[in-house]
């Protein structure tokens, strides 16, 4: 039985995950959850899942759930998550919320030798270098993105040596054809529509953008001692091959499957275990052709951005990582367009004035100080 805590468990990362608790209940048992504000689900699934502890965002919604629900221990906010993530009796950490809130919950559960199922990649494209000089978290950390759990499956069992490189796939988001003179007129509502996953509209517009693609670059080079020349990314629009590597001796491995993120979430929660989840089969006698293409940098120019931050370093992932969570609300909210996304992001780059880190503090220091400076800029500048 693996007692889970479980940050974000009103996403769509959350929600799938307690799907597979339902399915298997001899398996998981919800030791504590965490959501944001979507307080009419949470109710729901601590009804259903009768979790020990929980944590939300607000003190005044702690107070009214805990009348609620007398029988689970209710904190808030940062210092709540903090909490929940160095419980005793919590096997496996469930990090599934966005941003950098993610950050220090998941630093506190490695520090305790807890394993971490990590959905939120912004952990480790801003946090990567502090997280790897942890003692024992190569061992710990899991993770859970489709990609970067196919690279995981594929190199069990290879020896760091024999790799040559890893080949993330990108389905090219909903603007793969369409021309780049007419990307400055896109809407969010087509931004937020994904020809292929089901996800929250942060990651949906960073894959529209293929900022995701690039993110996933970074937090690659982390999970897995890369450097950035081992890393590259090909479009595969079928979504049916989640990610290839390349061996020493020429040979490259893939792993394939519908797009379903069931899979790499089991594959985390059940620690490499595989358990029947009732998904739909891949049927190769209906797969008439497996498209493979080049990412067009000039019109997807958040991973150009991306490729380049990999090769310079954190301090310039920190800056970029907070600029395109603004930039990528702003456009949610109509204030700039999607093509500004990237010139916000860029202008941000090379304005900003970078300070050394030297703790997992001083990132989340930084992370509001640039997300407050580019706030700033699109309201005078765009």
């Amino acid at each position: 039985m693996n007692n889970i805590a479980l940050f974000g468990s009103t996403g769509s990362i959350g929600k799938t995950t307690l799907s597979i608790v339902k399915k298997y209940p001899d398996l998981f048992r919800v030791e504590a959850l965490a959501a944001g504000r979507n307080i009419d689900l949470f109710k729901k699934q601590i009804r259903s899942f009768s979790p020990r502890y929980a944590s939300v965002i607000d003190e005044k919604e702690a107070v009214m759930l805990k009348k609620e629900f007398p029988k689970t221990k209710f904190f808030w906010g940062q210092e709540g998550l903090n909490i929940l993530a160095m419980l005793e009796g919590v096997d496996l950490i469930i990090m599934a919320i966005l941003g950098l809130d993610a950050l220090m919950p998941t630093y506190l559960a490695l520090k305790e030798k807890k394993k971490v199922a990590l959905a939120s990649k912004e952990v480790m494209v801003a946090g990567g270098r502090k997280i790897k000089e942890m003692k024992g978290s190569d061992d710990l950390l899991i993770p859970v993105d489709s990609e970067h759990s196919a690279i995981y499956q594929l190199l069990h069992g290879v020896a760091y040596d024999e790799l040559r490189k890893i080949l993330l796939t990108a389905s090219g988001g909903p603007f793969l054809r369409t021309n780049i003179k007419d990307l400055k007129s896109i809407t969010p509502r087509q931004a937020l529509k994904h020809p292929k996953w089901k996800m929250g509209k942060k990651i949906t517009i960073d894959s529209a953008t293929m900022m995701n693609k690039g993110l996933e670059m970074i937090e690659a080079r982390w999970l897995f001692n890369l450097n950035p020349g081992q890393i590259d990314v090909i479009i595969h629009p079928e979504s049916i091959i989640h990610s290839m590597i390349e061996l020493a001796d020429g040979a490259v491995l893939a792993q394939m499957g519908v797009p379903d993120m069931r899979l790499p979430i089991a594959y985390a929660m059940n620690t490499r275990k595989r358990i029947n989840l009732g998904m739909k089969k891949l049927d190769f006698k209906k797969i008439k052709v497996l498209n493979f293409i080049l990412p067009d940098l000039k019109k997807f120019k958040c991973l150009k951005i991306a490729m380049d931050v990999l090769k310079q370093g954190d301090d310039s992932a920190i800056v970029m990582n907070a600029a395109n969570d603004r930039a990528v609300e702003a456009f949610l909210e109509n204030r700039i367009a999607f093509t500004d996304i990237a010139d916000v992001v860029e202008y941000t780059l090379n304005r900003y004035y970078y300070k050394p880190v030297s703790s997992v503090y001083e990132i989340m220091v930084i992370d509001r100080e640039v997300k407050k400076y580019v706030d700033e800029r699109i309201q005078k500048l765009w």
